[in-house]
């Protein structure tokens, strides 16, 4: 399935994509499916962020060709950090490029919306936890993160979240294309089975910091490639089975 969450006519809902309809969901689903009586065309909704999470928990670092690329170890933990909900905007919206930051860096990446609470999960259990899949831009103010050393202002900054178009729930993460594509050229690609730390390790590593909340999101790290975005650019992030995620940049906020 690949369930989303949309505006329309002044209000908002999460609904199932089915070719060009959406099946409306009746509440969330974060617990039994259940669908309204009536369907609406994807054509005619506004796109919203899929999932409303408590935290985003983002892996840096994890890809092995990225590594190479930096030329830096491999670690041997997942090096976490996070962002706040309100970075979060959905597929067609607009980043915006803030005052004053000198460098925006795209970073395409695999991200799991969590289903159901968990803390202390094993690995081998993780998949009963994930709702599904989506991609996610981890847009990031280059030149603040080398400034500040720690990461919290270069990935915070309102709409450097894109998440989208929608969670896919029916795909195997291990062996995904991950790709970005700046104005129509493709700028990243690799794919997920050279994550250092596959996904069923990164939730259950999660899960033993941090309780998981329903709509929760962990993102897995992006691949080799990474560059700058100017106003006025697209940036598009593709994961097979998925679908693309697509942001225009704004600039002067």
């Amino acid at each position: 399935m690949r369930i989303l969450r949309f505006a329309y006519k002044g209000k908002q809902g999460w609904g199932i994509a089915e070719e060009e309809m959406i099946r409306v969901l009746r509440g969330t689903p974060f617990g039994k499916i259940e669908f309204d009586s009536y369907k609406i065309p994807l054509g005619k909704i506004r796109f919203l962020p899929p999932a409303t999470p408590q935290k985003i928990v983002l892996a840096g670092l994890n890809y092995r060709d990225h590594a190479k690329e930096l030329k830096m170890p491999i670690p041997d933990e997942p090096v976490l950090f996070l962002k706040p909900p309100t970075a979060l905007i959905a597929h067609k919206q607009k980043i915006l490029y803030p005052r004053g930051v000198t460098r925006l860096d795209y970073e395409a990446e695999l991200a799991i919306v969590i289903k159901k609470e968990a803390r202390n999960i094993p690995e081998a259990g993780v998949s009963r936890y994930i709702l599904g899949y989506t991609c996610l831009n981890d847009v990031t103010a280059r030149d603040l993160q080398k400034k500040d050393v720690q990461w919290t202002r270069a990935k915070s900054f309102d709409t450097f979240c894109p998440l989208g178009p929608w969670v896919e729930t029916e795909i195997d993460p291990a062996d995904l294309r991950v790709s970005a594509a700046l104005n129509g050229e493709r700028k990243q690609d690799s794919r997920t089975s050279l994550f250092i730390f596959p996904v069923g390790y990164l939730v259950s590593f999660v899960s033993r910091i941090m309780t998981l909340m329903p709509g929760d999101v962990i993102s897995t790290g992006t691949p080799p490639g990474v560059g700058p975005v100017q106003a006025g650019d697209t940036i598009e992030v593709e994961i097979e089975g998925i679908g693309k995620l697509s942001n225009k940049v704004e600039g002067g906020i």
